[in-house]
């Protein structure tokens, strides 16, 4: 069987995977009466939406998330769940121009922080560098 075949049988994804557009109201349209029994006003078409991402930049932001997740972890002795709000905006820090004012801003996050934390500064200032800011996705086809 080739993959052609194969593709064609498998089973339609269900409706909730699926985009879905409803048509405007027409108002004030000639010919466009009121609704009768047999339209249905929630009656949907189908649409298709397909995005473009920068995989690669993507993935390494995952991994730098990852990453930063798990030394607040060891910085504040405690479980993800358990640890306090600590926002570490890494495109905010991407637009800062320097180092200096990069560690700055980390360090107004990790105020509360009791453990030293320069060593992640540090550590999370080296990862981003060479990074870009990430930008809304692109659309294909268009």
């Amino acid at each position: 069987m080739s993959a052609a075949s194969t593709e064609t049988s498998a089973p339609l994804p269900t409706a909730g995977s699926r985009v879905f557009f409803q048509g405007a109201p027409v108002v004030g349209c000639v010919g466009s009466g009121p609704i009768t029994a047999g339209d249905d006003p929630v009656q949907r078409r189908q649409g298709k939406v397909t995005v473009k991402y920068d995989r690669k930049e993507l993935r390494k932001r995952l991994v730098l998330e990852e990453w930063i997740i798990e030394q607040l972890s060891e910085l504040y002795d405690c479980e993800e769940e358990e640890m306090p709000e600590v926002e570490i905006d890494i495109d905010d820090l991407l637009e800062v121009s320097s180092d200096d004012e990069r560690a700055s801003k980390l360090q107004e996050s990790l105020i509360d922080c009791y453990k030293p934390t320069e060593n992640f500064v540090r550590d999370l200032l080296g990862r981003i560098r060479g990074m870009r800011k990430l930008s809304a996705p692109t659309k294909k086809g268009l």
